[in-house]
C-alpha cells in the first residue's frame, strides 16, 4: 500500500521553516530522501497494462511494487512541493533520470474537501519542466487512478514530480500506490514486439501430402501474404480523382483510407436541400473498386466554424428536422458502404448542437444514425486525448466520462477515435491513456495522425514511426489511419510524398513498417511433411512444389491463441 499524506503536519512545518520540500510519511518525518537508483538493462519486468476507470474506496497495489519510488526501507515516501503559486502539492524526489529511458508513472489520487479537481502530474527536472506527464479527475471519499509517463530531452540529476490541481486551488490531495518504473529502449521494444507476436500474428503449421495421405518431406513452400487483417491507411481528398499514379500508389499500401472533407456537412449540403454527394460518389467507387474500407467522416463536428451557415441559423424544431434529415439522407444513401461513422466530432471542445438542442442531443444523434445504417460501427473522435494531457477540456477521464454519459443517455456508441495530431510524442503517455480507454471496452482507432510541421522532415519521420509503432503493438488499437491527403500546396500538416509521389522520409518510414509488418518466406518441408511460420494476421497464397507436382492453395490467419493447420494435397 503506499503512503497516505498527512497534510497538516507537513504544512505546519513547511510554513514555519520556508522549506521546498518535505517528506511525510505515515511512520517518519525526514527532510531528504534517497531514492533506490535503478539502471534498465536489457532484462527487467514486462510492461503492466493495467488501468482503472473507477473511483475506488481503497486504492489498488503499486503497479511493479512502487518501482524506483521505493526507499530502502521498503517504503514509498511521498514529499510536498511548494509551487511557483505557493501552493503545496505532494511530490515525488527523483534522481539521475536518463534521457535513454521510458519512464512509466502511475498513482491513486483522491481529492479532499471538493466534489472533484482534475489533477496534473508534472515533472520538473533540470534545465526543462514537463508541464503534464498524466491527468485524473480526483474525487473525494475514493480513489481515482493516474496513469502517464514520460521521457526526458537529457540526463537529469535530480528531479521533483509533484501533483497539483489544474486550477491552481488549494485542493489538499492525497497520493497512494505510486509508481515510478523506468524502461530502457530496448525493453519498450522488446513489449511492443511480445504485444505484436499475441495479437497481431498467429503461428500456421501446414502439412503436405499426395493424395493418398502419405506425407511429403522436401516439398517446396512458398508463402506470400496478399492482405492485412490490421487497417493501415490514410485520409484522401478529391485530388485522387482522374490521378492514375495517385491512386496506384495508395492502392498498393493501405486497405483503409477516410475522406478529409468531401463527406461533411458543410461539403454535401451548403446550402438547405441542395444536396451534392458527386465526389463522394467518385471516391467511394474507387476504395470499393480496391478492396479498400472507408470511414464515414463526419455526421456532425461540433465546431460552429464548420457547421453550414445556413444550419448555424437554425435553432428549435427547425434545427433538429435538419439534423435528423442530415443523419438519414446520408447513412440511407451509403447504408454498408462506410465501416464507420465518427458521428460527433470534437465535442469535448465545442458543444454547437448541445447547446441549441439540449444535453441528450448528441444521444439523439447516435441513435438515429444506428438505426439509419446498423452495420456501422459508430464512433465518438476527438483531438488532444493521445497527444498531449495538457489540454484541459480533453484528458483522458474527460473523454471517458463522456462516452459513458453518452452510453447512458442510450447513445449506441461503438468506438473511440483519438485524431493524433502529434507534435512531439510523449510515447509512454500515449500507452498510459490507450490502457485507461482500453477499460472500456469499445473499439479504438488512430484516426487522423500525423506529426506537425514545426518539426523538420527527419524528426517528422523518426516521430511518425514512434507513433505507429506504439499504435500498431497496443493490444486494443484496432486500425490506423494517417491524416495525409495530398494536395498541389501539399498536406494539413504531414505529406508521405512530394508531388511526383516520390517518397519524404516520413513515407520511407511508412513504407518500411509496411514491409515490417507483412509475411513473406519459404523453405522445404521437414521429414514429417510439415512447414511451420509464425504469420502476420491477413490473406495468403501459398504455393507448394514437389518433383513434378505443384499446387496453390488461399489461407486466410484470423486471430487465435492455437496453432492454425493447414494441410496441402498434391
Amino acid at each position: 500500500m503506499g503512503v497516505v499524506l498527512l497534510a497538516p503536519c507537513c504544512h505546519s512545518l513547511l510554513r514555519s521553516v520556508h522549506i521546498s520540500f518535505c517528506i511525510c510519511t505515515l511512520y517518519n518525518l525526514h527532510i531528504l530522501v534517497e531514492l533506490i537508483a535503478v539502471s534498465a538493462g536489457a532484462e527487467g519486468p514486462g510492461y503492466d497494462y493495467s488501468a482503472y476507470t473507477e473511483c475506488k474506496y481503497h486504492p489498488e497495489a503499486p503497479l511493479y511494487n512502487g518501482g524506483v519510488l521505493v526507499d530502502r526501507s521498503g517504503r514509498i515516501p511521498v514529499a510536498y512541493h511548494k509551487t511557483e503559486t505557493g501552493v503545496y502539492a505532494p511530490a515525488f524526489l527523483l534522481y539521475n533520470l536518463t534521457e535513454t529511458t521510458r519512464y512509466s508513472f502511475s498513482c491513486w489520487v483522491k481529492a479532499k474537501g471538493t466534489g472533484s479537481a482534475l489533477v496534473r502530474a508534472t515533472l520538473s527536472a533540470e534545465g526543462s519542466t514537463l508541464n503534464c506527464i498524466g491527468t485524473v479527475l480526483a474525487r473525494s471519499g475514493c480513489w481515482s487512478f493516474l496513469k502517464g509517463g514520460f521521457v526526458l530531452d537529457s540526463f537529469s540529476r535530480s528531479s521533483v514530480l509533484y501533483l497539483q490541481d489544474v486550477d491552481e486551488k488549494m485542493t489538499e490531495i492525497s497520493v497512494a500506490s505510486a509508481s515510478l518504473q523506468p524502461f530502457s529502449v530496448e525493453q519498450w521494444s522488446m513489449h511492443q514486439q511480445d504485444s505484436i507476436r499475441t495479437r497481431r500474428k498467429r503461428a500456421v503449421t501446414i502439412h503436405v501430402s499426395d493424395e493418398q495421405g502419405n506425407l511429403i518431406g522436401g516439398a517446396s513452400v512458398s508463402i506470400r501474404q496478399s492482405s492485412r487483417d490490421f487497417p493501415i491507411g490514410s485520409a484522401i481528398a478529391n485530388t485522387i480523382l482522374g490521378n492514375k499514379q495517385y491512386q496506384e500508389w495508395f492502392a498498393e499500401r493501405f486497405n483503409a483510407a477516410v475522406f478529409e472533407n468531401e463527406l461533411k456537412w458543410y461539403a454535401t449540403e451548403p446550402e438547405p436541400g441542395r444536396l451534392n454527394y458527386t465526389l463522394a460518389d467518385e471516391m467511394l467507387e474507387f476504395v470499393v473498386s480496391n478492396q479498400i474500407i472507408a470511414r464515414g467522416h463526419n455526421i456532425f463536428w461540433e465546431d460552429p466554424i464548420y457547421t453550414p451557415s445556413w444550419v448555424r441559423k437554425l435553432s428549435g424544431d427547425d434545427l433538429r428536422a435538419a439534423v435528423r434529415s442530415r443523419i438519414e439522407s446520408l447513412l440511407s444513401r451509403y447504408r454498408g458502404q462506410f465501416v464507420h461513422w465518427d458521428v460527433s466530432n470534437e465535442m469535448l471542445h465545442f458543444d454547437f448542437y448541445e447547446q441549441r438542442l439540449g444535453s441528450n442531443a448528441s444521444s439523439e444523434f447516435f441513435r438515429t444514425a444506428q438505426q439509419s445504417d446498423p452495420l456501422a460501427t459508430l464512433f465518438m473522435n476527438e483531438f488532444n486525448v493521445v497527444e498531449t494531457c495538457s489540454d484541459a477540456r480533453s484528458t483522458v477521464d474527460s473523454y471517458i466520462s463522456r462516452l459513458k454519459e453518452l452510453k447512458n443517455g442510450g447513445a449506441v456508441l461503438e468506438g473511440i477515435g483519438l485524431e493524433g495530431h502529434f507534435w512531439r510524442p510523449n510515447i509512454p503517455l500515449m500507452r498510459a491513456v490507450l490502457d485507461k480507454l482500453s477499460t472500456l471496452e469499445l473499439p479504438i482507432w488512430l484516426t487522423e495522425i500525423d506529426i506537425s510541421k514545426k518539426v523538420d522532415a527527419q524528426e517528422q519521420a523518426l516521430y511518425l514511426e514512434e507513433v505507429l509503432r506504439e499504435g500498431f503493438s497496443h493490444p486494443s488499437v484496432g486500425g490506423i489511419i494517417l491524416w495525409t491527403a495530398l494536395h498541389p500546396n501539399g498536406c494539413y500538416q504531414m505529406c508521405l510524398t512530394d508531388q511526383s509521389f516520390g517518397n519524404l522520409p516520413t513515407g520511407d518510414a511508412v513504407d518500411e513498417l509496411l514491409k515490417e509488418w507483412e509475411t513473406t518466406e519459404g523453405g522445404l518441408t521437414d521429414e514429417h511433411g510439415q512447414y511451420s511460420f509464425i504469420g502476420f494476421l491477413g490473406e495468403y497464397k501459398v504455393s507448394v512444389v514437389a518433383g513434378n507436382k505443384s499446387t496453390e492453395t488461399s489461407l486466410f490467419l484470423s486471430r487465435g491463441g492455437e496453432t492454425k493447420h493447414v494441410t496441402v494435397h498434391l
